[in-house]
């Protein structure tokens, strides 16, 4: 299974692609989308669409991943947030690529064991258990990559499970 994660954002929407298999997870591409704050929001969001429409088709991403944030201390980024979210979403439904999402302590608990890690456990973590060289940098781009990996470890259970109740 290839998933694309996602940590959406209009400035800096980082991304992370894993190929997942019963035995481990394989990175095949992390970065970042980055907009400019000068160009109007239709513009980034189209960038971002566009982004992860290509990423969607040149992987052949089989699942998206976003991070599912429910509290903003300031409601216009919360706003912008959604807007974000809802491209990728959009852009997933229209390569016909389920979405998943799951919060920040669900992704913290799967990658590290602690839901209030801090972000250098979680990109330690994400480097250790996809064997890179380096801590995966950007910060969104390394929650991204947690996201993929958390995703793949639930789907794992899930099927487990199935199995059990068969």
């Amino acid at each position: 299974m290839i998933i694309l994660g996602i940590d959406p954002g209009i400035a800096n929407t980082g991304y992370g692609i894993v190929q997942s298999n019963a035995a481990r997870n394989q990175l095949l591409h992390y970065g970042s989308i980055r907009t400019k704050s000068k160009t109007p929001s239709e513009i980034r969001l189209k960038t971002i669409y566009d982004k992860v429409i290509n990423l969607i088709e040149e992987y052949d991403v089989e699942e998206v991943v976003l991070e599912d944030v429910f509290f903003s201390k300031q409601v216009k980024t919360a706003f912008i947030l959604g807007e974000a979210k809802g491209i990728i979403k959009l852009a997933a439904a229209n390569s016909r690529t389920p979405v998943t999402t799951y919060t920040p302590l669900q992704v913290k608990t799967s990658v590290t064991g602690y839901g209030k890690a801090p972000k250098t456990q979680v990109q330690k973590m994400v480097q250790m258990l996809l064997k890179l060289k380096e801590l995966p940098t950007p910060d969104h781009a390394a929650d991204a990559l947690a996201l993929t990996i958390c995703h793949a470890r639930s789907h794992k259970l899930n099927r487990l499970r199935e199995k059990l109740e068969e």
